[in-house]
């Protein structure tokens, strides 16, 4: 049974959430340091990139209310089938920098999801 929407926004909201709070009091030099937390924002990150591609194969005109909706789809690509690519500044700089603006607009449309059901 394919998943709702709704299920697809929760889960990239829930993402961000759990992101922002493994990275809670962590630094780049941590980061870099610490693969645990590398391994759980990546493993977030991945789970970002398969609900925006579900997402838009669901509701194309939803996902297109999220910036770099393509980008955020790739970038589940390079963590998972080449990792050895990945580079671990840049991860980090978009669960910094990036993070807050995927989880806001996520969080306004599945608020005008949950208003129409």
């Amino acid at each position: 049974m394919p998943r709702s929407v709704a299920a697809y926004l929760a889960d990239i909201v829930g993402a961000c959430d759990a992101i922002d709070s493994v990275l809670e009091g962590i630094d780049l030099d941590a980061y870099l340091n610490r693969r645990a937390v590398r391994s759980s924002v990546e493993r977030e990150f991945i789970l970002i990139g398969e609900a925006v591609a579900g997402l838009r194969r669901l509701a194309p005109e939803l996902a297109a209310g999220i910036t770099d909706a393509r980008v955020i789809i790739g970038f589940r690509n390079v963590l998972t089938h080449e990792y050895a690519a990945v580079d671990d500044d840049a991860v980090f700089g978009v669960a910094t920098e990036d993070l807050a603006t995927l989880r806001r607009e996520c969080a306004d449309l599945l608020a005008r999801v949950d208003a129409t059901e």
